[in-house]
């Protein structure tokens, strides 16, 4: 072999050498445990151009998860090796427990974060009339009682505080991610890693495709919801994050609440209102398509290939009424 060849071995195999090193470095940075999950490799693998039908990310580049985008396995790896855990939070007061709350626990076991450690934080003013719900793996839970107040629209805001409280006492200790959810759903299908993030909303199904004028935000100058515009309709009914986040949404809304009670002012959708004005002012990182909370009364809708939450019949009369 001449001099001249010899030496285009060798800067071959130095070429390739050095290109080697730097997959192996940058595949054990985006895999590292120690790197928030938010920012590891898995959220590239979000395929934004898989959807044409709908859109797939915000104007502040926070992606919107529908089916089609995303690689399930991907995600349930990667969360399991960064050791990822969550909390859920809901509540059932009064009527509410008997109507939902045993299927709700239920059918969450099947479909939500499968595969990741979760316990449920169950809040009501009957823990005696608990169903008896048997836990699959990696599933526990704790039942806090709350007091029962006379209106349904104050237990509804108070939650906000009692969402703080415990994460205060008792989740930022144990959990990276909380979702809280109203009781009167029942999951579907797949809620799973993809819908894990820094601060999560949820886009209102029955707002999606409505123009902005149309949005049902708090107009009244005089309440700390007031909003004259916003970027979506958020549904308070699903909402989550990092620990630190949702105590941050959760304390600003009961802050709201609070000042609005004392000037005598009720927020159109009670803590709804403040949920929507709260993320207008600090931009969710992440974003779910009401495939994550759909209502089967609105009817077929092409966009919407899976459901993964279902809103239950609604008996508001019956369970609302004192």
């Amino acid at each position: 072999m001449g001099y001249t060849q010899k030496m285009k071995c060798g800067l071959i195999c130095a070429i390739c050498f050095t290109v080697a090193s730097c997959v192996l470095y940058l595949s054990s940075r985006s895999f590292s445990a120690s790197m928030p999950v938010s920012y590891n490799v898995v959220v590239d693998s979000l395929d934004l151009r898989a959807r044409d039908d709908v859109q797939t990310s915000t104007t502040w580049k926070a992606p919107i998860i529908w089916e089609g985008m995303f690689n399930p396995e991907m995600y349930d790896q990667s969360h399991k090796a960064a050791g990822s855990s969550v909390a859920l939070t809901v509540f059932a007061v009064g009527r509410y427990l008997d109507a939902y709350l045993k299927n709700f626990l239920n059918s969450s076991q099947d479909h939500f974060m499968v595969g990741l450690p979760v316990t449920y934080y169950v809040f009501t003013d009957q823990p005696e009339k608990m169903p008896d719900i048997k836990l699959a793996p990696q599933r526990t839970m704790k039942v806090i009682k709350v007091e029962r107040h006379t209106r349904w629209q104050d237990i509804s805001m108070m939650r906000m505080k009692t969402i703080v409280d415990i994460i205060e006492s008792d989740i930022r200790h144990h959990f990276s991610h909380v979702f809280c959810f109203d009781v009167d759903q029942v999951f579907a299908g797949r809620f799973g890693s993809e819908a894990l993030g820094d601060s999560v909303a949820l886009l209102h199904a029955h707002f999606y495709r409505l123009p902005k004028k149309m949005f049902t935000y708090d107009r009244n100058p005089k309440s700390k919801a007031y909003m004259e515009t916003g970027d979506y309709y958020y549904h308070a009914a699903v909402f989550g994050g990092s620990w630190k986040s949702v105590k941050a949404l959760a304390e600003a809304c009961y802050q709201g609440i609070m000042e609005d009670k004392q000037n005598n002012v009720e927020a159109l959708w009670h803590d709804e209102s403040h949920l929507n004005k709260y993320l207008w002012l600090h931009k969710p990182s992440k974003v779910l398509s009401p495939e994550y909370c759909w209502d089967p009364s609105i009817g077929y809708k092409r966009d919407i290939r899976v459901t993964r939450l279902l809103w239950e019949p609604k008996q508001y009369k019956k369970l609302r009424s004192p």
